[in-house]
């Protein structure tokens, strides 16, 4: 079987080597050593100055809303994870959705400002398969309206734009360390932000809001990583150099050999140092999608239909209409894409196109 992607498992030795540190300390959770170790050589690996891990990459996503957009109108994108939009609802507040750009994927800025009103407290914009959004103008606009920005940075493990890290735009940035990610703990994620006094009230936030043991800055919740998920980063972070130049190697073999006539690829944007996380591909039309889809299944090759659906046509966000999401979504198919993918797998999965 070849499926869309495959976790990267660290060599065991390396893993037990950590639980030997965590069995050691006696300490399974609460911000021990290995998380906090695991978090200074995130800083310096990826260029940030502020990092909080975190048990999932979902909570990130909630506890940015819940400081920032404050219950009102949030301006997003349907072309998405279903968490972005799920994250929103959850903490009361409303996904207002802007259609995408047809090449880049990601949220269509010059259709944002049409959509704010005077309930507009944030942006939650994605960068959809690590491609950066439109961030000078998502920024002007933030400005002269006076709201957040939250990115759903999921993918952008390294993902750099004009040299800087793509985690240091925005109010807040947060990632997904999920088992499928590039980079990962297992289940996981973090939250990024460079202001300092926002960072610390994120901080507290994903701690029930504890200052000490008996003392609380104000409210939070529990999305703390433990010991046993940092010890899962601190194992594979040695590898992400060789992860990524192999995955880079089997994007260039896609693109040297698909047949760009019946298929388009994603548009990176200028000035992006890209992490090779996806390879999606869109074609002409539905069915044409569900013919080849239907031919991979039947060699047991499991490509994703990602994102899909269409995130305004879910049954809890309202009734909006967004042309080119939704013509998307049912277009777009990744194709497998994970280190271990040798040639033969390839020549395979492209034989069918």
């Amino acid at each position: 079987m070849i499926p869309v992607t495959k976790t990267f498992f660290p060599p065991l030795e390396d893993y037990q080597e950590h639980l030997k540190r965590i069995w050691k300390n006696q300490w399974l959770t609460n911000r021990g050593k290995l998380v906090k170790e695991l978090e200074a050589n995130l800083k310096t690996e990826l260029g940030v100055p502020n990092i909080t891990l975190t048990t999932n990459g979902t909570l990130p996503i909630q506890i940015a809303l819940k400081v920032l957009a404050k219950g009102g109108e949030v301006i997003t994108t349907p072309f998405s994870y279903v968490a972005t939009t799920s994250a929103i609802v959850w903490e009361n507040c409303t996904p207002i959705f802007v259609d995408i750009h047809p090449e880049y994927l990601t949220i269509d800025e010059t259709k944002i400002e049409a959509a704010i009103t005077e309930k507009t407290t944030a942006i939650l914009a994605t960068h959809v398969f690590g491609n950066p959004c439109n961030l000078e103008e998502i920024e002007r606009i933030a400005q002269k309206h006076g709201l957040k920005v939250i990115y759903d940075a999921a993918h952008c493990y390294g993902v750099k734009y004009k040299g800087e890290s793509l985690f240091n735009y925005g109010d807040v940035s947060t990632c997904s360390f999920h088992a499928t990610k590039l980079f990962h703990t297992g289940e996981g994620g973090a939250i990024f932000c460079q202001n300092k006094e926002l960072n610390h009230k994120l901080f507290y936030s994903h701690n029930f809001g504890h200052n000490g043991p008996e003392d609380f800055h104000g409210v939070g919740i529990n999305a703390k990583m433990s010991e046993l998920q940092a010890a899962m980063g601190l194992s594979v972070l040695p590898y992400m150099e060789g992860i990524l130049e192999a995955r880079k190697e089997i994007v260039s073999f896609y693109d040297d050999h698909l047949d760009f006539t019946k298929v388009r690829k994603l548009k990176l944007r200028e000035d992006t140092d890209w992490n090779y996380s996806y390879y999606p591909i869109i074609f002409e039309t539905e069915q044409q999608l569900l013919k080849v889809q239907k031919k991979l299944n039947e060699q047991e090759i499991f490509p994703r239909r990602y994102f899909y659906p269409s995130l305004n046509t879910l049954n809890y966000t309202g009734k909006s209409k967004m042309v080119h999401s939704e013509s998307i979504s049912s277009r777009i198919l990744c194709l497998p894409l994970y280190k271990d993918l040798d040639i033969s797998h390839l020549i395979k999965i492209l034989e069918i196109f």
